[in-house]
């Protein structure tokens, strides 16, 4: 930090959730909200262009997920620190949120001084998470679950392994028939099967699952 005060955005598309922390930190002296973004782009350009000391940034955004705005962000500047508050605290989440740079992790309805101590920690460089948040964190650092795709998602197909690996590395429908062999219409209705068995709503949500389970690479194989 540069001054006395700690320059925030808030990336949230929710009006009054946005509302109700800049009230709270607006009426805090060493905290300053300098942006506002509803959206994931927009919280990427928000970032980039006023270079806050923390984003607050929530995961189910608009137009980009918040996982992908805050790998956006992170990569672009060093300087800007990226706290995840939102809804979920499934294990995926948590990693993703984590690979793609972000210094902490806190859940929606956090204590007022929980929030605030957060954002001043991830301001100053310092990773943190909420209780609940580090109770997964030290479990996971017990027993690491694997990253065998197969094991992962037991209830997909090797075929549809390949396509969510593809899904992963953000391939669009197009580009995964091409890589595949297969015609679109194929591939449309295998991505339909593999948002049905991981209960997911788009293909966002489905390679946000699948990078915090590992999937980088091919599986082997058929590429």
């Amino acid at each position: 930090m540069t001054s006395g005060q700690i320059r925030i955005v808030i990336a949230d598309d929710h009006p009054l959730f946005r509302a109700g922390l800049r009230a709270l930190l607006d009426s805090i002296a060493d905290t300053e909200v300098v942006g506002e973004a509803a959206t994931g782009e927009e919280a990427v350009e928000v970032a980039l262009a006023l270079a806050p000391d923390v984003v607050v940034m929530d995961i189910n955004m608009p137009q980009l997920n918040g996982i992908d705005a805050t790998r956006r962000i992170v990569d672009a500047s060093k300087d800007v620190n990226v706290l995840v508050m939102t809804m979920h605290d499934d294990d995926e989440a948590v990693f993703a949120a984590i690979r793609a740079g972000a210094r902490g992790y806190q859940l929606k309805g956090a204590a007022q001084d929980e929030t605030l101590r957060a954002i001043r920690a991830v301001a100053n460089g310092e990773a943190i998470f909420g209780p609940e948040i580090a109770a997964r964190l030290q479990r996971f650092l017990a027993d690491p679950p694997t990253t065998d795709p197969s094991a992962a998602f037991p209830q997909l197909t090797e075929r549809e392994l390949e396509i969510l690996q593809l899904l992963a590395q953000r391939q669009t429908n197009a580009e995964i028939a091409a890589t595949l062999f297969l015609s679109q219409k194929t591939v449309r209705n295998y991505v339909s099967a593999i948002f049905a068995k991981l209960q997911v709503a788009d293909r966002a949500e489905a390679g946000l699952i699948a990078r915090a389970a590992g999937l980088r690479e091919h599986p082997g194989g058929e590429t």
